[in-house]
């Protein structure tokens, strides 16, 4: 059996790919050492409200509507959405890394040689002029052996870097929603606020009508009318506060929506919303923080790092192309495309082995490994986070459902000494400052006891968010 040298290139290429391997670490998952059980959980909690859509975890119509706009219209959605197209693309690209390339090169030139020089002589005695032309036509193949996995290391890198930016998105998106949920309950918050301030507004307005009477009655000084009308303005103080920080919030929500400031309609009162919000137990188990997307990009971090680490190291060892090409020839015109008469052939393999760059290699070899030991401690730095947000979560829900408990026992207290000491002072047996005092707390008490319903709200939606809760 003969041999002839494109059998030999052939043979010797096939007999390299036929020890192809994947040089580099194997990846395996770092050990985070994640606890079993939150701190301030008790008990455990099924993961069915967790996985609940945010379009049913959240009941408000309205609140809805404005979390649907945010997603479609907000401006960091949308260049995250660009972003994976760009991944997608790249993506794409790495697929096609073990297709040949495929050039075509056509040309043709005319060198006017020397009378003394030797070509210019033999120019004249063969061709019978001073110049000689030259056609081609050529296409030139050239495909390089994945011998060591590069191509599949990078079409793994380019994958693991579009689920990562999906993960990311997913991050983004759940921030979205946590973000618009806890600005439109704000809102709730600053409505019940002006309500508590206009209610207290119409009983300093009492208050000081009937001092003004006893003023006239000459039972009480004109220092117990300023004290009245003092009290009654720190009410009214409250009404022009409320309405800037809802018209601050509206226009911070509607810019969060994609849209320029306006007025945000609200549904219903913050009371509505905490009845309507799902409750989420006091105990999670913590193997649901694995649905979160920003632990599953940094778990994607690190297999890129580890994937880029495989092809530092394959950039160490020999590669192998191959280079045919085939083409048409002639020095001239008319007989350019003469076939048999002008075509050539050519057979090319070559075999590269880096020698004084194995420095740099080397070293590039040991940065990538360092990246992948930072990766490592950024996704378990990220896993930490994780379970310090849902611990801390899990302590705002636990205390403000006990601050709500003292704040209700706190305003039944202070309501009843509010309406006793008017009593009183109606009779005669309390000063118009104990009433003012009276009034006072109870305003107090209104607000705090607010501010604590809109906390509870805002820190179930944390919660919700931190356990990997709204991903679609």
């Amino acid at each position: 059996m003969k041999f002839s040298k494109n059998n030999i290139f052939l043979f010797a290429g096939m007999g390299l790919l036929s020890f192809a391997c994947s040089v580099g670490p194997k990846y395996s998952r770092p050990n985070t050492e994640t606890p079993q059980q939150f701190r301030n959980a008790a008990g455990q909690l099924a993961s069915d409200t967790v996985l609940l859509p945010w379009r049913t975890f959240y009941k408000d119509p309205q609140l809805v509507s404005l979390i649907e706009k945010a997603l479609a219209k907000n401006s960091e959605v949308s260049v995250a959405l660009l972003n994976m197209q760009q991944l997608e693309l790249s993506y794409k690209q790495a697929k096609l890394g073990l297709l040949p390339t495929l050039d075509l090169s056509v040309g043709a030139t005319r060198t006017y040689f020397s009378e003394n020089s030797l070509n210019g002589s033999l120019s004249k005695q063969f061709a019978g002029s001073d110049y000689l032309d030259d056609y081609s036509a050529t296409l030139r193949l050239s495909w390089e052996a994945d011998i060591w996995g590069k191509v599949k290391k990078q079409k793994a890198v380019a994958q693991a870097s579009y689920f990562a930016q999906k993960e990311n998105l997913s991050v983004l998106k759940t921030r979205i929603v946590v973000q618009v949920a806890q600005a439109y309950y704000g809102l709730m918050a600053l409505d019940e606020q002006l309500k508590v301030a206009k209610q207290n507004i119409e009983l300093s307005n009492k208050t000081l009508e009937m001092v003004r009477l006893q003023f006239a009655a000459s039972q009480v000084t004109s220092l117990a009318v300023q004290q009245a009308e003092a009290q009654k303005k720190t009410a009214e103080l409250l009404v022009p506060l409320a309405l800037q920080n809802i018209a601050i919030q509206e226009n911070a929500l509607s810019i969060l929506c994609g849209g320029y400031p306006d007025s945000i309609t609200r549904a219903g009162s913050l009371s509505d919303a905490a009845t309507q919000t799902p409750a989420l137990a006091s105990g999670v188990p913590a193997t649901l923080l694995s649905r979160r997307p920003d632990v599953k990009a940094a778990e994607l971090a690190v297999m890129i790092a580890n994937t880029r680490t495989g092809l530092a190291k394959a950039a160490m060892y020999p590669t192998l192309s191959l280079t045919p090409s085939i083409g048409l020839n002639s020095y001239k015109l008319n007989t350019w495309f003469d076939i048999p008469g002008s075509i050539i052939k050519t057979v090319g393999a070559n075999l590269t082995k880096p020698l004084f760059q194995h420095r740099n290699l080397k070293t590039s070899y040991e940065v990538a490994k360092l990246e992948q030991e930072k990766s490592a401690v950024q996704f378990k730095q990220t896993m930490m986070t994780a379970v310090g947000e849902v611990s801390n979560a899990l302590a705002q829900v636990k205390y403000s459902d006990e601050r709500l408990a003292l704040v209700a026992q706190k305003s039944q207290s202070l309501d009843k000494a509010a309406t006793d000491a008017l009593l009183l002072y109606k009779g005669g047996m309390a000063t118009y400052l104990e009433v003012i005092v009276a009034q006072n707390n109870a305003l107090q008490n209104e607000l705090e006891a607010v501010n604590i319903k809109r906390d509870k709200l805002i820190a179930i939606t944390e919660l919700y968010r931190a356990l990997g809760g709204g991903v679609e």
